[in-house]
């Protein structure tokens, strides 16, 4: 019986001890990477009013007010794209950010919501005062209708709706960095594209080769961002920090000394949902 107590006690400590050690990790990652997807992402429903643009069957944005340009015209932004007013615009650092979108007319609607990314901004009518709206693309407007009911659920025009922050999820895909026209090696300006997780940027830093300094860039417009300063030497690494949870990640390397205008970079890294 003595042994059996002590082995008992033993195993104790242990499972003990590998619950410290689990917690003590856990919370160094947290730290690190600026804790998990915040509240807001997994957030009651809210609500809005929605409208649609475009072809019934359409992307919705030929390019848009975030800059994404012909990527909204494929998977996976493809038929997802949305325009919301300036209250969730967030003059441009709202770009990015994936919603859940769901109407409230069950006579016509279905129960499951449609995820729309945001690549643009709608200024005036319903999106103005101040009024939270979404302005979709007609196909991802009329996938909230119950089957068979997509062309009378346009025909609605204006719709209440429900919506939710969600996390941003695009499955082998990581964060690139599209190299803006006009970049110099003393104008350098980047679009960041595909960011998992929250998927809005609140600030973004850029550092040189052989350099241990992370030099701050500007936030220009939609989802581009730029630094003035130089000559800037590459290879480039550079630093997100997302606007909603203020999660940190780093590309080592990313940019190389020879990169090009109008060219993509691919990082091995995304945020996790």
């Amino acid at each position: 019986m003595a042994l059996i107590s002590y082995t008992n006690s033993y195993i104790g400590k242990i499972c003990v001890a590998m619950t410290w050690w689990f917690a003590a990790v856990v919370f160094q990652s947290l730290e690190i990477s600026g804790g998990p997807i915040m509240n807001s992402v997994n957030s009651h429903w809210r609500p809005a009013t929605a409208t649609w643009y475009g072809s019934p069957e359409g992307d919705g944005s030929d390019g848009g007010a975030c800059g994404y340009g012909s990527l909204v015209d494929v998977k996976p932004f493809r038929a997802r794209v949305g325009a919301v007013s300036p209250i969730l615009f967030k003059a441009g650092e709202g770009c990015g950010a994936c919603y859940k979108v769901k109407c409230l007319d069950k006579s016509i609607c279905s129960r499951r919501a449609v995820t729309v990314i945001i690549t643009d901004e709608c200024p005036g009518g319903y999106c103005s005062g101040g009024n939270t709206h979404f302005d979709l693309s007609g196909a991802a407007f009329g996938r909230m209708a119950v089957s068979g009911d997509h062309n009378q659920l346009r025909n609605r025009g204006v719709l209440n709706i429900v919506y939710r922050r969600t996390p941003c999820k695009y499955p082998g895909r990581n964060i690139a960095f599209h190299v803006n026209e006009g970049s110099t090696n003393y104008w350098l300006s980047l679009l960041v594209e595909f960011e998992g997780g929250d998927g809005d940027v609140g600030s973004m830093h850029i550092r040189e080769a052989r350099s241990t300094e992370w030099l701050e860039m500007s936030h220009v417009w939609g989802a581009n961002w730029v630094i003035v300063r130089g000559p800037l030497r590459g290879p480039f690494s550079v630093k997100l920090t997302t606007l909603s949870t203020k999660r940190t990640l780093s590309a080592r390397d990313v940019i190389p000394g020879n990169w090009a205008v109008k060219a993509t970079y691919t990082s091995r890294l995304n945020f996790s949902p």
